[in-house]
């Protein structure tokens, strides 16, 4: 499927799918899994995803509608994919139908910052004007 289709189905199922269209518009990296998963482990994914990022506070758009959706979806089958944007700084999660023609839903998840080296930043490790540690104190470089 080439990113102008996708951008084509990305309609208003959840509130990233704006988001997501001009992530592709503007070069973001658009990959669609060829074979489709099945329900339970896409939705097990999903759920195990939006906890994790609870957890963490690590921001998200539209991924609890996903959940939900997929959870009401109860189809065998379903087909995956994501966006990336060109700075690397979202994710966005593709579901579609077994058949690849129907996006059921699209979820966002911010990254984090990456270093020089293009490894991720651990939370609470960052230096710089603004960084602080994970009691909350100033970090000095």
């Amino acid at each position: 499927m080439r990113p102008e289709e996708v951008v084509a189905l990305l309609a208003e199922q959840t509130g990233a799918c704006a988001m997501a269209r001009e992530a592709v518009r503007a070069g973001g990296e658009v990959v669609l899994l060829p074979d489709p998963a099945p329900h339970w482990m896409v939705f097990g994914n999903s759920a195990g995803r939006l906890r994790r990022t609870r957890h963490t506070g690590q921001l998200t758009v539209g991924l609890d509608e996903s959940v939900a959706i997929l959870r009401e979806h109860g189809g065998a089958w379903l087909r995956t994919g994501w966006i990336e944007t060109v700075d690397r700084s979202w994710w966005f999660l593709l579901y579609f139908d077994a058949t690849g023609a129907e996006l059921l839903a699209c979820a966002a998840v911010r990254l984090p910052p990456r270093t020089a080296a293009g490894g991720a930043v651990r939370p609470g490790t960052e230096t710089g004007p603004g960084a602080v540690t994970s009691a909350g104190r100033p970090r000095t470089p």
